[in-house]
């Protein structure tokens, strides 16, 4: 079985928006635009059965409105030792509200607890581990980085990875729309 994920799709005018900070930091594995996502969560290398009941709790989800999703920056994951560049999302209620019930979708699938906290988030870019924490700063000052950039969420995918390693290709298996007036 492929690596499965749940997450949100980006649109098309969102990811040109976020193309233009492609290039000019060394080291640096950029996700293709077609590739890029929020994670809400990280469901691994799972049997087809966990697979499908994982898919039926999705489905049977209670319904939710479309989501309003505001990128607000560009941010590193790794302090001194940066690992990933990655677009920011505002903080936002429901979407926290929305991975939880992720989160407890993929526990009474069977699954182990997330470790991490939840921090929703575009990546753009995987750094090499040559990839110095001088380099990444001089980066993002040359970005600029951006104001707000906004988009609606109309609904929640379950995403297959093909690669052994993160970054894609991502296939959407399934999709779950949100609702209009739900919620």
């Amino acid at each position: 079985m492929p690596r499965l994920f749940t997450g949100l799709e980006i649109p098309e005018a969102v990811t040109q928006q976020l193309a233009l900070f492609r290039g000019g930091l060394p080291g640096a594995r950029w996700v293709d635009p077609t590739d890029l996502h929020i994670t809400l969560r990280f469901l691994g290398d799972i049997d087809t059965d966990t697979a499908n009941e994982v898919h039926a709790l999705l489905e049977e989800a209670r319904p939710r409105a479309p989501l309003a999703i505001d990128l607000d920056g560009l941010a590193i994951f790794g302090g001194t030792k940066p690992r990933a560049v990655y677009a920011a999302v505002a903080a936002n209620a429901e979407l926290a509200d929305l991975q939880a019930e992720h989160e407890r979708i993929a526990r009474h699938a069977g699954l182990e607890p997330e470790p991490r906290k939840f921090t929703p988030h575009v990546t753009l870019a995987r750094l090499n581990r040559s990839t110095g924490a001088e380099a990444v700063a001089h980066y993002l000052s040359q970005t600029g980085g951006f104001s707000r950039i906004g988009f609606i969420a109309s609904r929640v995918a379950l995403f297959s990875a093909r690669a052994s390693r993160g970054g894609g290709p991502y296939v959407v298996e399934t999709a779950y729309p949100f609702v209009l007036g739900a919620g």
